[in-house]
C-alpha cells in the first residue's frame, strides 16, 4: 500500500521503463490528478465492488448548481452532507470528483484518528501564541470525540477501534524534548488528565514491545478504514456512509469529472471540465495536493509532501493472541513511524508516517517536483520500505520471516472513459 504521491521512475522503485509512458499519458497536462496509471491503496483495494467508486448521480453533468465541491474526500464529503442537513440547505449541491469517489489523501492515508494531546503544543506557542496552541489540541480532541460519537450512533461498519495509541520515544533526545513540551503544555492550563506517562528503559520497553524505547505517552485514539467511513447502516456492500448519506439528502456526485478551470468573478462562477461547463454561485475547494492548479494564489501556503506506507504481515511472534494492541508513533530524531495494527479487521499492520528514510523520497521528489509531488503511481520506495524493515528487526526483533506488501498496480480507465 502507498500514501505516496510520486513518480515511478526509479529502477530500485520497480523499473523506469514502464512507468514513464504510463504517467506521461496519464496526466493531464494541468497537473490534476492522474487520469490513468494510479496506484491502489490498501483502502481502494478493498472496495472495488462498490458502486460508489464510479458514480453518476445524473448521466449528463447539471448545467448549474447552488453550491459546487471540488473533491469527494473526507473535507468535501462531509462539507456536502453538513450543507444538506442545514435547516435551509441549498437548492442544489453538486460534487466533482477527477477520478473514482474518495481516491485522493483520504483514500490513502495510513487510518488513523488520532487526536494530538500535547506533541505539537511547543511548536503551536511559537507559530502563534499560547492561548492558540491550547485551542488547536483542544480541537483536535474535540474532532476525535465527535468523529467517535458520529460512528456509534450510526452504527458505521469501518473497522472501527478505539484503544490506547502510544507515543514511543526511542532516543534520550526525543524524550528530553518529549518531557519538555509535556511540562509547557501542562504548566499552561493543558489537560493531562487522560495521558498515561512511563519514563524509564525498562518500563518504556516492556509496554511499547519496542527494544530501545526511552519513554511512553498514552491516550484514547482511534484507528479505522477511512474509505468505508463507512458502511451503509444496512449493509448495502461497503457504501461510503458519509457520502451516501449526502446522496439521500439530494446531493449530484459526479466521478470521473475533474475540474480544468474556473471562470467569472464573485457570485457567478463558470466551473470547466472535460463534460462540459457547470456554472454556480459558490465553490468548495476541497482538493488538497492539487488545489494549486485551480488556485495559483496557494502555491505558496499548500506544499504536497508524498509519503509512503507499508502493509506489513506480521510473524508468528506477533501474530494471535501475540499480535499488537496498541497504535503508534514511533519516534526518533529523523522522523517517526506511524503504526496501525489493523486491530479490528485482518491484523496486517500498517506503517507509515515519516520513517528515518522519508528525506531520501522528498530528495527524490525535489529531482523533479512540478511532476512528482503531485504523482500517486509509484508503488514503492525501497529507502522507507527497508526503514520499515529495520524497526521490524531491531525494534520489534521480529527475527522471522515478515512480508512488506504495496500498492497494486497501476489503474487505467476503459475506452468508454469509465
Amino acid at each position: 500500500m502507498t500514501i505516496t504521491l510520486d513518480k515511478q521512475t526509479v529502477p530500485a522503485v520497480g523499473g523506469e521503463a514502464t512507468a514513464q509512458g504510463e504517467v506521461q499519458n496519464g496526466r493531464h497536462m494541468t497537473g490534476l490528478p492522474l487520469e490513468s496509471g494510479f496506484c491502489l491503496s490498501l483502502w481502494l483495494q478493498t472496495v472495488r465492488n462498490n458502486p460508489l467508486l464510479n458514480h453518476r448521480t445524473t448521466e449528463e453533468l447539471p448545467k448549474e448548481a447552488e453550491v459546487v465541491i471540488i473533491g469527494s474526500g473526507i473535507s468535501g464529503s462531509l462539507c456536502a452532507l453538513s450543507l444538506l442537513q442545514n435547516p435551509d440547505p441549498p437548492k442544489s449541491v453538486v460534487i466533482l470528483e477527477a477520478r473514482e469517489l474518495c481516491s485522493g489523501a483520504t483514500g490513502r492515508n495510513a487510518g488513523h484518528c488520532k487526536p494530538d494531546q500535547w506533541r505539537g503544543f511547543t511548536k503551536y506557542q511559537k507559530r502563534h501564541n499560547t492561548e492558540q496552541a491550547l485551542k488547536i489540541l483542544k480541537n483536535e480532541q474535540d474532532t476525535w470525540e465527535l468523529m467517535a460519537a458520529y460512528v456509534k450512533k450510526h452504527n458505521v461498519q469501518c473497522d472501527f477501534w478505539i484503544g490506547k495509541t502510544l507515543d514511543v520515544c526511542m532516543t534520550d533526545e526525543v524524550a528530553e524534548t518529549a518531557a519538555k513540551t509535556f511540562s509547557d503544555y501542562f504548566e499552561a492550563g493543558g489537560d493531562v488528565s487522560k495521558i498515561e506517562v512511563t519514563t524509564g528503559s525498562k518500563e518504556a520497553e516492556e509496554i511499547s514491545r519496542l527494544k530501545g524505547a526511552r519513554a511512553v505517552y498514552a491516550w484514547d485514539a482511534s484507528t479505522l478504514h477511512p474509505w468505508k467511513l463507512g458502511e451503509s447502516p444496512y449493509q448495502l456492500a461497503d457504501v461510503a456512509h458519509i457520502v451516501q448519506q449526502a446522496l439521500d439528502l439530494g446531493l449530484n456526485l459526479q466521478t470521473w469529472t475533474p475540474a480544468t478551470s474556473i471562470s467569472g468573478s464573485a457570485h457567478q462562477w463558470t466551473v470547466h471540465t472535460d463534460r462540459g461547463s457547470i456554472t454556480t454561485s459558490k465553490v468548495v475547494h476541497t482538493t488538497n495536493a492539487y488545489a494549486g492548479v485551480l488556485l495559483p494564489e496557494v502555491k505558496g501556503a499548500i506544499h504536497p509532501t508524498p509519503h509512503m506506507c507499508d502493509k506489513v504481515i506480521p510473524p508468528t511472534s506477533y501474530s494471535g493472541t501475540k499480535s499488537l494492541q496498541n497504535s503508534y508513533a514511533v519516534i526518533y530524531p529523523t522522523g517517526l513511524y506511524s503504526i496501525n495494527p489493523r486491530l479490528n479487521a485482518d491484523g496486517a499492520v500498517l506503517f507509515g508516517g515519516s520513517a528515518p528514510n522519508q528525506q531520501r523520497l522528498l530528495d527524490y521528489v525535489a529531482e523533479d517536483p512540478e511532476n512528482r509531488q503531485t504523482d500517486d503511481s509509484l508503488i514503492n520506495f525501497e529507502p522507507v520500505t527497508e526503514a520499515v524493515r529495520k524497526l521490524g528487526r531491531e525494534g520489534f526483533e521480529w527475527l522471522s520471516r515478515f512480508l512488506c506488501l504495496h500498492s497494486r498496480d497501476a489503474v487505467d480507465r476503459n475506452e468508454d472513459g469509465s
